[in-house]
């Protein structure tokens, strides 16, 4: 599970830029400036050397109801999570991954028959810091 993203081009001027472009690709929802409530703190090297810079939007149900699976190979559905849902005790599972022979758990939140786990929830999580509300999921660890 992720948020829209990819890598910048070179006809990306800003940051920002490619999370509207990578959007708009992946699920068709057009975002532009009126819609970006600003950026969260970028998160160095993930993976590979790359660095994820990602951003805030608010749009309403009209803007919401655009986003539809463009991209089938990138993309297997698209839905929306309620904000107070991310925030719910009741939600908080694990995700058992085997990794190389290895069998790791993550902290997750459960949402219908998705796991919010990984990288995912490192920017969700970035978002509960700066608003000084902390994950349920996260606190144990």
């Amino acid at each position: 599970m992720s948020f829209p993203g990819g890598r910048a081009e070179p006809g990306d001027p800003t940051a920002s830029a490619v999370a509207e472009r990578e959007t708009l690709e992946e699920i068709g929802l057009c975002l532009d400036a009126s819609h970006r409530v600003g950026p969260l703190p970028m998160l160095p090297k993930i993976r590979r050397g790359l660095s994820l810079f990602p951003f805030v939007y608010f749009v309403d149900q009209s803007v919401r109801s655009q986003a539809t699976v463009r991209m089938p190979e990138e993309v297997a559905s698209v839905f929306w999570v309620p904000l107070q849902h991310l925030f719910d005790p009741d939600a908080v599972t694990q995700l058992d991954y085997s990794l190389d022979g290895n069998e790791l758990t993550f902290p997750g939140v459960q949402f219908d028959e998705h796991v919010i786990w990984g990288l995912t929830l490192r920017v969700i999580s970035s978002f509960a810091m700066l608003v000084d509300r902390p994950l349920p999921a996260l606190e144990s660890r």
